[in-house]
């Protein structure tokens, strides 16, 4: 079903302001499909084991950038054969190909796009909306992924509509307060652009600034069918 435009306060037209839903139940996923949300997250915390794989892959490959085409049966296999294989790192991988099968599931596909990356900058410091259908997101290792609520922000100040400024002077968003941040070890789906219905909707978003002697770890899933 199509959604009609409507006219937002600075006088511009948009598709209907969209809101997030976050839990600590898993189930929440599955509230994606509701046009009404353009992200949901599940709200979970990092056992140890977990925090303690995703620090030991980082000392080893710091600059981490994997990109791989994965299916869920497969997964934790392919990750040991590029990344620390210890018995210590095998949760992360682990712990991946459950996201990578219920990611599977959720949007009944047979394989997707994996990127693990160890981050010690924002690597998409600006905000902006993907055109993708959707994405998840989670980080391991230190900050995660900030974004703006729809209400909070003014859509024609994003790419060229800043005019050359930086996010918090272009109008984009009147209070710093605004931005809103995952948290490490939330997973997170971000509805994009070419979600059916969801053009002008696309959650914004960028990659945090990394304090200085840190670092993240960032799995992203995508649809590739």
């Amino acid at each position: 079903m199509m959604v009609q435009p409507s006219t937002s306060a600075q006088g511009s037209v948009s598709t209907p302001p969209r809101t997030s839903l976050e839990s600590n139940q898993l189930e929440v996923l599955t509230e994606f499909y509701d046009h009404q949300f353009n992200l949901v997250t599940w709200q979970r915390s990092l056992s140890e084991q977990l925090s303690d794989a995703a620090t030991l892959i980082l000392s080893d490959q710091p600059d981490v950038q994997l990109s791989l085409v994965v299916t869920p049966e497969k997964t934790a296999t392919s990750l040991a054969d590029v990344l620390n294989a210890s018995e210590h790192s095998s949760v992360l991988h682990d712990d991946v190909a459950h996201l990578v099968d219920m990611f599977c599931c959720l949007f009944d596909q047979r394989q997707v796009g994996l990127r693990l990356t160890g981050l010690t900058r924002a690597m998409c410091p600006r905000f902006h909306v993907d055109r993708v259908p959707c994405r998840l997101v989670t980080t391991y290792q230190g900050i995660g992924t900030e974004w703006l609520p729809d209400i909070a922000a003014d859509r024609s100040k994003l790419g060229t509509g800043n005019q050359g400024k930086p996010d918090h002077t272009s109008g984009l968003f009147r209070r710093a307060n605004a931005v809103r941040q995952l948290q490490s070890g939330d997973v997170a789906l971000l509805k994009g652009e070419l979600w059916e219905g969801n053009e002008g909707a696309g959650i914004i978003h960028r990659s945090p600034k990394v304090p200085d002697s840190a670092s993240r770890l960032l799995l992203t899933l995508d649809i590739i069918d």
